[in-house]
């Protein structure tokens, strides 16, 4: 029996391309660009296993599992990323993701791991897993730092970007928001941080490997 999935992405080409890769035993059962499509494709066709793209516009993948799972769903997901950030790979397993690898993963891997979440497996990038084993360990770790917990998706997502040099008009357009927006998004971040400019803001998040 084929495993059925949904894959949620934000760039139409990449889910194309995912399609085309995806090797026997795996039925594409459909597709969605955003969260709230996402959250209605996955109650409406109650696929076997999500492909879940961490950075999408509504909240990312992280509010993708707080909808579905919060809302009582056994569905499975496993997060598809370009990302590796420790930030990224441990918000969503702690979201409830069951395994987490990169876009530079083979279709055969792809399909594999799949198949695997779908029994009930937690699969990782190889270089990923023992990452989240020592993430979880280290006291140190961003999955137990209350300032990080404190900021929401979207608050990381301009935090990091502010980290990475871009101005508020390219944070705009790389999030889909207004500069407005990310003005509100950017004196909350430095409040609840207790922090008073983006300089400190970009120290505060290479201390903790967000970059």
């Amino acid at each position: 029996m084929s495993t059925r999935v949904l894959i949620v992405d934000d760039h139409r080409l990449f889910r194309s391309g995912v399609r085309a890769e995806l090797g026997d035993g795996i039925e594409v059962v459909g597709e969605a660009e955003d969260v709230d499509t996402a959250v209605a494709r996955i109650a409406e066709l109650e696929p076997d296993v999500v492909l879940l793209d961490v950075h999408m516009p509504g909240g990312g993948g992280q509010e993708v599992l707080r909808r579905v799972l919060g809302s009582g769903s056994s569905v499975r997901f496993l997060a598809l990323s370009v990302s590796d950030a420790a930030e990224d790979v441990i918000g969503v397993i702690r979201g409830g993701a069951r395994g987490y690898v990169t876009k530079t993963i083979s279709g055969r891997e792809l399909t594999d791991a799949i198949k695997r979440v779908a029994e009930g497996d937690a699969v990782f990038s190889p270089r990923l897993a023992g990452f989240v084993l020592d993430a979880f360990a280290s006291s140190e770790a961003p999955s137990i730092d209350p300032e990080l917990d404190s900021l929401t998706q979207r608050e990381r997502e301009v935090l990091r970007l502010i980290a990475r040099g871009y101005a508020y008009k390219e944070i705009a357009k790389e999030l889909f928001i207004s500069v407005k927006t990310v003005e509100t998004h950017v004196s909350s971040v430095l409040r609840k941080l207790q922090l008073s400019n983006r300089h400190e803001l970009s120290r505060w998040a290479t201390a903790r490997r967000l970059v």
